[in-house]
């Protein structure tokens, strides 16, 4: 018993009315919201980069161009007493000049941009060290272009002066020599020398406001500046590398593991905290110490926020399309064949 055209066409009209009207057949399936493609490394780096300059550029009109910032710079920094500048009456100026002496030692400096390309070089990430010393060299060339350039005017506010000291070269060098670092290590490497790299820019960015050198935001100023420099780099290597990530996934132990990581560094920043800022708390006046806790606090989150862009990728160019090219079949292989 067969079917006649009309109940060949019931039939077909029973199959067609599972599916929405206007749809014949249905469509591909669409994949899981996990397994949809991310946004490439470049872009996101890309974004990053632009908000620092964003940053950056908002920094330096509301501190150096505005009344309410030029004020509060000079709330949290005030002048000295005697002598007119902005050496703080404590004393820890010794030691900050210290600080900033040894840092800024040229051949320091020279010694610790060589250990970043050894670093490349021993990794095979040669392209990725250069980058990490240009980012140092055009930290210093910018901050010193921008400190000439910029003008600041007067606004009859008596805790400043027209002196343009924005932004802190010794704080941009210092930001982006840790972040140099970051382009030549290997990810778990890089997690775990954030925190105290950050650290130590912390107390160079202290230094400087210390010693006068600086207000709090000549620091942030120069903190975000290394960090901006940092993720235009990265953002070509990662177009131009492969830009893979170690991790193979963000799977359970992963996770674990970096939440292991975090609580011992919130462990290691409470108990410094708890350490130092009594000290400081004791050694200098309010403001001071607010511009201190403020600037570290600025340092360790844009430091942190940058590494955890790129935790575990790594920057290894591809080899040229010579060398990746299948090498002539030899006279053994052309008798096999």
């Amino acid at each position: 018993m067969g079917y006649g055209p009309s109940g060949a066409s019931m039939v077909a009209m029973s199959i067609g009315s599972l599916y929405s009207v206007g749809r014949s057949t249905p469509g591909p399936a669409r994949p899981l919201p996990h397994a949809r493609a991310a946004v490439p490394l470049g872009l996101r780096l890309l974004v990053a980069a632009l908000s620092g300059l964003v940053a950056l550029t908002l920094t330096a009109a509301v501190f150096v161009r505005t009344y309410p910032g030029q004020w509060l710079d000079g709330v949290l920094l005030p002048r000295a007493e005697r002598g007119g500048g902005y050496e703080q009456q404590t004393v820890l100026v010794g030691p900050a000049k210290t600080v900033l002496a040894t840092f800024g030692s040229p051949s320091l400096i020279a010694a610790l941009l060589g250990v970043v390309l050894l670093v490349g070089v021993l990794r095979r990430r040669l392209v990725a060290g250069v980058a990490g010393v240009g980012i140092v060299v055009c930290a210093v060339l910018l901050a010193g272009a921008v400190k000439s350039e910029l003008p600041r005017p007067d606004l009859q506010i008596l805790s400043s002066t027209t002196h343009n000291s924005f932004p802190s070269g010794h704080v941009a060098a210092a930001t982006a020599l840790l972040l140099a670092f970051m382009l030549v290590l290997p990810g778990w490497a890089r997690r775990w020398l954030a925190a105290p790299g950050a650290a130590g820019v912390s107390v160079i960015a202290a230094a400087t406001m210390i010693a006068g050198w600086h207000r709090f935001s000549d620091v942030l100023g120069g903190v975000l500046l290394g960090a901006t420099l940092f993720c235009l780099a990265a953002a070509a290597l990662a177009a131009w590398s492969d830009g893979r990530d170690t991790t193979g996934g963000s799977d359970g132990g992963s996770l674990w593991r970096r939440l292991a990581e975090a609580a011992v560094g919130l462990v290691v920043l409470v108990w410094a905290l708890l350490v130092v800022v009594p000290g400081l708390a004791a050694s200098v006046q309010r403001g001071l110490l607010i511009a201190i806790v403020a600037a570290a606090a600025s340092t360790m989150f844009l430091v942190g926020a940058v590494v955890f862009l790129v935790r575990s990728t790594e920057f290894a160019v591809p080899p040229s399309p010579r060398s990746r090219a299948q090498p002539p079949p030899t006279t053994e292989t052309r008798k096999i064949s």
